[in-house]
């Protein structure tokens, strides 16, 4: 099939269009937020830069994600770029109480009030900028306000599975 062929999208099978997104390699990430005295933690894959002046990073939240009002809510949240051997981590992250996935997890919290995950290979601290509703998700624009970065590989997400570059 030729990739410009024109498809109609809406006959499509959700799980043949899941597969073909696969086909793109992403980071793997762990986005946190404090909401309203609670910690939430969720993984993601969908985060990229949106600028660098400002320096301005986005990922998107399912509307109906249980933990969508709290990020949508909340004045900023924070990225953590997972390295290679987090794998664990990204897999903790996606189910059950938002608790219960911090529990025996080393994390710092930072003046925000937002925690990271100090193996990850980069985090983003983010006041939020904008938010931009796209279809079955919301894409959420933050700023910058603090950042770091180490030498740890990053965990790579594609085809459905786990891999480590290098």
């Amino acid at each position: 099939m030729n990739a410009d062929a024109n498809i109609n999208l809406d006959a499509l099978n959700a799980n043949q269009l899941k597969k073909a997104m696969g086909c793109f390699a992403t980071g793997v990430t762990v986005v946190t937020t404090h909401f309203e005295g609670q910690d939430y933690g969720m993984t993601c894959n969908s985060f990229n830069t949106v600028s660098l002046d400002p320096a301005m990073v986005l990922w998107s939240i399912r509307k109906a994600s249980s933990s969508h009002d709290a990020f949508a809510n909340a004045k900023g949240y924070t990225v953590n770029i997972l390295a290679a051997e987090q794998a664990d981590a990204a897999m903790r992250f996606t189910k059950g109480a938002h608790a219960d996935r911090f529990a025996e997890v080393e994390v710092r919290r930072l003046e925000s009030g937002r925690l990271i995950l100090p193996e990850a290979s980069a985090w983003f601290d983010c006041d939020i900028n904008q938010i931009v509703s796209a279809g079955d998700h919301d894409i959420l624009i933050g700023r910058v306000r603090a950042f770091a970065s180490g030498e740890k590989m990053p965990l790579t997400y594609i085809g459905g599975k786990f891999v480590t570059l290098g």
